[in-house]
């Protein structure tokens, strides 16, 4: 079956596909070495004495004849039809068929391209099951996604939950701990007075951690605000790192402070930009041995203020300065400490400088070599810092102050702490009885807890807005919610400041100083 062609037309011999000629009739005129080993048959025995519709089965036949030849005459060719066609030993193959007619001289010849179409089925199927795989993939992919996302929101929920729920038995220590200092201070009680003074560490330092649980899940939801204002970040610093003294001098760091003197100046949220620096120097604090050397540096550039904090600690491997600010992120290294935290807290720095539009990096030569952590932010053009009167130590007169909070703790150890700073102080655990004694107290501020039994602390603000001197009256919402939509609701319900627990008796001094002044 390898004969050659009279005219030695290699192309057309050794084509790819089953290539032939043949009359009006069928009858094959001419047939290339592909089609004479595909259906068997030798060239003589092929050209000339067969045609070649004679080699379709009974089915295909009919189709040809009466789908085929109509389009063959109107149109002049027909294009990829799939008939099976039978070999000399009658096995059927299944083939892709194009024809082409033409005229030449005075007879009508038919050009028939034939198409192996076995390993189109094989490819068809392989191609089918892959789709199917595929679509399958994809179905499980997106359950998975589903899952997880489903996941995440359950972190979060369950982070901004269990920071609440931390917070309301913080609220009651915090209290309790503020009469103590207050008594410990009066009574020269110094013994105490040390005991104290840990135990005020502790409980903020828990405070913090709580706070961060709430503010990189408020990060991560994409739910934290800003209040932005002109900063200046020299007395900012300074002021975080006067925070950061006893927790120093607890492990023995020495602090060195490079400051710019200067006003230095950003548009930003100054709670937020002191919690980046308290956080910084915290994670120095920690990840430096007892009696280690930390520097915080703050200078100005033509566009940026640079706040750097360096420390001769445990240093970052090279590998791991990449991922030190993901959330949960913890070093080998840094769990063999006592101290390692949850792994939150440079995650929540990142997050605060990047929603002021700024960066932060960290630095590292290698382990024991110690860490620098650059934040670079932008600077507020022509912002002027409004100067800030000095804080008085007492309020110059008593004031009258009704607490309201279902926790009796909660409410009593408030109330003591409010006495101790020479306060007339009501206490009511629901909003019926604290409507029952605002007429009798007049209280001139008033510290409402938010989840009360009968009605909740906004309704209660309501009401107390429209009673007699209402209008007048500093309304305080104190509750373990801290979101920023907590705050607004707040606001919009009357209250004038809004306290997150477990509450800061510093925070309510200058409050009561204003509702004393005259």
């Amino acid at each position: 079956m390898a004969d050659t062609t009279p005219d030695g037309d290699t192309m057309f011999e050794h084509a790819a596909c089953a290539l032939m000629t043949t009359a009006a009739d069928g009858l094959v005129l001419r047939a290339n070495g592909t089609a004479c080993n595909w259906l068997g048959y030798s060239r003589d025995e092929l050209v000339g004495k067969i045609r070649l519709r004679d080699l379709l089965p009974v089915g295909a036949r009919l189709f040809f004849n009466t789908h085929c030849q109509p389009i063959l005459q109107v149109q002049g060719s027909v294009a990829e039809i799939q008939v099976d066609i039978r070999n000399r030993l009658q096995e059927r193959l299944p083939m892709l068929i194009n024809i082409v007619r033409h005229r030449e001289d005075d007879r009508i010849v038919d050009h028939w391209a034939l198409f192996k179409a076995s390993d189109r089925r094989a490819y068809e199927r392989e191609l089918l099951a892959a789709r199917k795989a595929a679509e399958a993939a994809e179905t499980e992919l997106k359950k998975l996604n589903e899952q997880l996302s489903a996941a995440d929101r359950r972190k979060d929920e369950f982070l901004a939950t269990l920071s609440h729920e931390l917070r309301n038995p913080l609220a009651p220590m915090r209290s309790a701990l503020d009469v103590f200092k207050l008594r410990a201070g009066r009574d020269g009680q110094g013994g105490e007075g040390r005991l104290l003074q840990v135990f005020d560490r502790q409980l903020r330092h828990m405070t913090r951690l709580v706070d961060d649980l709430m503010e990189v899940s408020r990060i991560t939801q994409g739910r934290m605000q800003l209040r932005r204002a002109p900063v200046e970040l020299s007395a900012l610093v300074r002021s975080a790192a006067q925070d950061m003294a006893d927790t120093m001098k607890a492990a023995r760091h020495s602090l060195r402070l490079f400051v710019e003197d200067g006003p230095v100046m950003v548009d930003g949220d100054a709670t937020r930009l002191a919690q980046v620096v308290v956080n910084l120097l915290t994670n120095a604090a920690k990840y430096t041995p007892d009696g280690g050397l930390i520097e915080l540096h703050l200078a100005c550039h033509p566009d940026l203020a640079e706040i750097r904090v360096r420390d001769n600690g445990i240093g970052i491997p090279a590998p791991a300065l990449a991922t030190v600010f993901e959330m949960f992120s913890q070093l080998e290294s840094a769990l063999e400490r006592a101290k390692g935290g949850l792994g939150i807290g440079l995650a929540l720095v990142r997050g605060i400088v990047e929603l002021h539009g700024g960066s932060i990096r960290a630095e590292s030569e290698g382990p024991q070599r110690g860490s620098t952590f650059i934040v670079t932010l932008p600077l507020a053009a022509g912002a002027v810092c409004p100067a800030e009167a000095a804080p008085e130590q007492a309020a110059p007169r008593a004031v009258r102050v009704m607490v309201v909070d279902d926790n009796q703790d909660a409410a009593e150890t408030l109330a003591m702490a409010l006495e101790l700073f020479a306060c007339e102080v009501v206490v009511a655990h629901s909003g019926a009885q604290a409507l029952e004694l605002v007429g009798v107290a007049d209280p001139a501020l008033a510290l409402l807890d938010i989840g009360l039994p009968d009605m909740n602390g906004y309704e209660l603000a309501r009401r107390l807005r429209h009673l007699p001197g209402g209008a007048s009256r500093t309304l305080i919402a104190t509750t373990g919610w801290g979101q920023q939509k907590d705050r607004e609701r707040a606001f919009d319900a009357g209250f004038d400041h809004h306290l997150t627990k477990p509450i800061d008796f510093e925070l309510i001094k200058p409050l009561l100083r204003k509702a004393a002044a005259p």
